[in-house]
């Protein structure tokens, strides 16, 4: 069964791409999703979802699909599909490279497997079995184990307020260097050894469930900012190890 639930994760990647080639300048354009700020969408979005969500309801049509743009169906089912059509709207908007397709897959709670599609870098990240695979071939993390070494990102320097600025601020100035503005391409680096920790909040099941598998099968560590697995909290840190993992829980928490 894992190997069929891969192989249709590569189709889906595939069919995602399909869609983004064969968009127009007119598909791009965003609508706000937001009263407050900015929640961007665009038809490109909407496309890819659908897409996907047909594939998925004809390859295994008792499952249940979960989708940013289109909600559940399916209730009750063991099997969950979680569909991001585009991580990073609004780098997509703004012609960076950093969005990805993701589509994690959990089964009785358990994340069991994940797509984590880059079509501007031509990368695809596929989790399936607890291992790994970019465009075929295994990745690992970096496996650093102190916060001193490790390359920390966040996909925006104003994610946090209040106390959980102060506490990002803590683990910040702890680690050897900040990146930002990496959206979901920040967990490809963190499976592929080139980033070691990411911490964030506010993030939805769209958006997490297919990082889980990616970053445990490259031999990383994911989870709340509490050591546990609150994934509807959405505050989550993905690391290169447990130890790193660990040692970001409790700096967060002093």
């Amino acid at each position: 069964m894992m190997d069929r639930i891969a192989e249709l994760l590569g189709q889906l990647a595939d069919a995602a791409r399909h869609v983004v080639a064969q968009s127009h300048a007119a598909d791009r354009a965003y609508e706000n999703k937001a009263d407050v700020g900015l929640d961007p969408v665009t038809q490109v979005d909407r496309d890819i979802e659908t897409a996907l969500r047909g594939l998925i309801a004809d390859a295994f049509p008792g499952d249940s699909i979960r989708g940013e743009e289109f909600g559940r169906t399916g209730q009750g089912a063991r099997r969950i599909w979680s569909i991001d059509p585009i991580d990073g709207t609004r780098a997509f908007i703004c012609g960076l490279p950093s969005w990805a397709v993701l589509v994690g897959v959990i089964e009785d709670g358990a994340h069991v497997a994940g797509l984590i599609d880059l079509p501007m870098l031509d990368e695809k990240l596929i989790a399936s079995g607890g291992k790994t695979l970019r465009n075929g071939a295994p990745v690992a993390t970096s496996g650093c184990v102190i916060l001193a070494s490790a390359r920390l990102s966040t996909t925006d320097p104003y994610l946090f307020e209040g106390t959980e600025r102060d506490q990002f601020e803590r683990v910040r100035g702890a680690t050897l260097v900040t990146r930002y503005g990496l959206d979901a391409l920040a967990y490809v680096r963190v499976a592929t050894g080139d980033i070691d920790l990411v911490i964030e909040s506010g993030l939805k099941r769209h958006d997490l469930d297919a990082l889980v598998a990616v970053v445990r099968g490259a031999g990383g560590a994911i989870g709340d900012w509490n050591g546990g697995e609150d994934w509807d909290g959405g505050r989550i840190i993905a690391a290169a190890s447990a130890s790193l993992y660990a040692e970001t829980v409790a700096l967060l928490s002093a």
